[in-house]
């Protein structure tokens, strides 16, 4: 699989927290860096409930705060497809990890991974905070920033 972009997919349940924030946050650390002609970042969730919605709004709020735009994004299910055409897979947690696996195509699952597996000073799961406070949209953005910033060190060190 051969091209000059890269594609990554982020992935969580629903699409409209963890995985869409996580896209704001790489496709601004790419801007950041120069590096967004090199790349193509989507999201999606497991499960398809909430199909064509836009983010949770505490998501997008936490992430306007911290300049991230999450306003374009739409939640969509993980399509076959996508085994195909990503380059890389990154689950939020275990549950959504697992869930890939077990449908992925063999010749995909290696580019399968937990998000978090670069950061291995912080918790392995992004939790999900759909159920809890505003805190934890924080939280959850702390985490994807510290992630995002290593998987780009580690691309672009190779």
């Amino acid at each position: 699989m051969s091209r000059s972009v890269t594609r990554v997919l982020f992935v969580c349940l629903g699409n409209i927290c963890r995985s869409p924030s996580a896209q704001g946050v790489f496709e601004a650390r790419l801007r950041e860096r120069g590096l967004q002609s090199g790349y193509q970042v989507d999201s999606a969730g497991t499960g398809g409930y909430h199909e064509g919605e836009p983010p949770d709004r505490r998501a997008t709020a936490a992430a306007r705060k911290r300049g991230y735009d999450l306003s374009k994004q739409r939640a969509r299910a993980v399509r076959d497809s996508d085994f195909t055409e990503f380059d890389l897979i990154l689950a939020m947690d275990q549950s959504n990890l697992d869930n890939l696996l077990a449908r992925a195509p063999a010749a995909a699952r290696s580019r399968i991974r937990l998000f978090m597996s670069v950061a291995p000073e912080l918790p392995q799961e992004v939790p999900d905070p759909y159920f809890g406070g505003e805190q934890g949209f924080e939280q959850v953005l702390d985490m994807l920033e510290t992630a995002a910033d290593a998987w780009l060190d580690v691309s672009v060190a190779t």
